[in-house]
């Protein structure tokens, strides 16, 4: 799907519009293990995923990697938190596989969206429908097994699977991968 395609699903845009919001995007090329963002750093940008697989992760105190998102194809991605309070990242994202993003710094956003006002309303559609992914996870988290939760990730992201480490799927369940190990021959 063309990043055309995809605001279209939000909101209406024209090709003029869409240049102007393409006016404001770099894109930026990562290889696997390269950051987008650091620990500590304050976070300035979204990233929209064309190409390629990336996770958002910190460390426990133990200092055992925690995933807590992913993203792919046609999703965004940032430290919110840290972009929106202007405070250093408590995350880091990097990339899993080589990847492609369109960069949109918070400034090129501000700009665009006084611009552009069809720019809030596309980015509060999707901050709606990542807060209900959250609400969903959350759900599952707090009232599934670690098996039922395991096996509702692979039904609702199969995508995932196939590109991403069992023992990165593994950390964003709060699993080992062994448990994995034993639950996938189990359901062999």
């Amino acid at each position: 799907m063309s990043l055309f395609d995809y605001i279209n699903r939000y909101v209406a845009i024209d090709r003029e519009e869409y240049e102007l919001f393409c006016s404001h995007l770099r894109l930026r090329s990562y290889l696997p293990k390269e950051r987008l963002l650091d620990l500590g750093k304050i976070c300035i940008s979204r990233f929209f995923i064309t190409k390629g697989c990336v996770r958002l992760y910190n460390y426990t105190e133990e200092g055992k990697e925690q995933i807590y998102h992913f993203a792919i194809e046609n999703w965004w991605i940032s430290d919110y938190a840290s972009l929106t309070g202007r405070s250093p990242s408590k995350q880091i994202i990097e990339a899993i596989e080589p990847t492609e993003v369109l960069e949109l710094t918070n400034a090129d956003f501000e700009s665009l969206c006084r611009e552009l006002p069809k720019v809030e309303r596309l980015f509060r559609i999707i901050m709606e429908k990542t807060y209900i992914a959250l609400q969903n996870r959350l759900e599952f988290l707090f009232n599934l097994t670690s098996e039922k939760q395991y096996l509702n990730f692979i039904k609702r992201n199969s995508s995932f699977v196939q590109r991403v480490p069992q023992y990165m799927i593994a950390s964003y369940l709060g699993v080992t991968p062994e448990f994995i190990s034993k639950i996938k021959s189990k359901n062999q």
